[in-house]
């Protein structure tokens, strides 16, 4: 990513980088730092109130979009450029692996992923979701039920009215990605109800279709891009982030003259 940013982070901390040219945000920060404030810190950006765009990496998405749809009054985000986002959720613990001990370990997380220490413990707990266990997942996942406005008694339109606002939504799917399970999650299409099988594409979800978060809004409107790059979890060329990313980035874009440089990742 050292040709979109030029930025340096410490573990547990977000490293931050004024710039002079396109407008941007990518964010880069470990999840375990509260993301309200994070909400809290863009608002006061006065370099961001003519509006920005986030550039998310992997679980940073989640972040991202929930600067979108949780702050209120703060300034507008343009554009959202979305690499290998687990955005309906994740089947699996994210990069543990295939051997046996991680499949042990993942069976052994995923029995109380959803109580109340694993939540404040485990990053990826808050967006693991297992389509067998929706009872579960719905009471006792903390994030991507939320974020994702998929409890019914608590459903905020305003979540939907902030997400829809995009000029611009792009969801870059890897083609071999083996860390999100599924890895349509990308593009926000995921597993049924009660099944691990067939993965359902965007447009055939319950999110979609009763548009909880305004996702089929944009769609209609012709402004989410379904983008699909060739490599694993986040091995994106060159060559596709100068034809998927970097246009977006360039004041013909809305943006404003100066940039916030972060990256959103893992």
């Amino acid at each position: 990513m050292g040709f979109l940013v030029n930025a340096t982070s410490r573990s547990g901390k977000c490293g931050l980088q004024e710039g002079d040219a396109e407008s941007s945000v990518l964010l880069f920060c470990i999840v375990s730092r509260p993301v309200m404030e994070l909400v809290f810190q863009v608002k006061e950006m006065e370099e961001l109130r003519e509006g920005y765009s986030i550039i998310g990496l992997s679980q940073g998405n989640l972040i991202g979009r929930a600067v979108i749809e949780y702050c209120e009054g703060g300034p507008p985000v343009k554009n959202f450029i979305s690499i290998g986002g687990p955005h309906a959720g994740t089947a699996s613990v994210p990069l543990c692996g295939s051997g046996f001990l991680c499949v042990l370990v993942d069976a052994l997380i995923q029995l109380e992923i959803y109580s109340n220490y694993v939540q404040a413990h485990l990053a990826p707990s808050g967006y693991l979701k297992i389509p067998t266990d929706m009872t579960a997942y719905l009471q006792g996942c903390k994030f991507l039920p939320k974020l994702n406005n998929e409890i019914p008694s608590e459903r905020n339109i305003t979540y939907k009215e902030r997400f829809s606002s995009l000029e611009n939504l792009v969801l870059i799917m890897f083609q071999d990605d083996a860390v999100l399970i599924p890895r349509e999650t990308a593009w926000f299409g995921y597993y049924p109800d009660g099944a691990f099988n067939p993965v359902l594409p965007p447009q055939e979800t319950k999110l979609y279709t009763e548009d909880w978060i305004g996702l089929r809004t944009l769609d209609e409107a012709g402004r989410v891009k379904f983008v699909s790059v060739p490599g694993g979890h986040l091995r994106i060329s060159r060559s596709d982030m100068k034809k998927y990313i970097v246009p977006y980035l360039t004041p013909s874009c809305g943006s404003s003259k100066q940039s916030i440089r972060r990256i959103l990742s893992y």
